[in-house]
């Protein structure tokens, strides 16, 4: 099966006022998930993160008010800032290592008695 990916944004940090704008972002903190099925079973591998933005006076604005594009804003912002080709990667061979392991955990015995 396809791998799927989905971002979670659960805070921002933003300036009050800063210029001439209000709720200005300068953080933005996210969770970034991939996840398949595989026989039956489902895996998942996340990353998480934060990323700083910069606004300038004359910069295009959208407001935080105006919720229905400012998700879609702000996943733009993140997808132009990271380098989502590595993160793909990354966690793609993650959810690989979960459905075929190469390495295992062994526990001694003798330390129960």
């Amino acid at each position: 099966m396809a791998i799927n990916y989905k971002w979670d944004i659960p805070q921002m940090n933003a300036h009050i006022q800063a210029e001439g704008e209000d709720n200005v972002i300068y953080t933005v903190h996210y969770r970034y998930t991939a996840s398949e099925e595989n026989g039956g079973k489902k895996y998942s591998n996340s990353i998480l993160g934060s990323q700083d933005f910069e606004y300038k006076a004359g910069e295009s604005f959208v407001p935080y008010e105006d919720s229905e594009s400012f998700e879609t804003v702000v996943v733009g912002w993140l997808e132009n800032a990271l380098d989502m080709v590595a993160i793909k990667a990354n966690l793609d061979a993650g959810i690989k290592q979960q459905i075929t392991p190469v390495n295992e955990d062994l526990y001694f015995s003798w330390q129960d008695k």
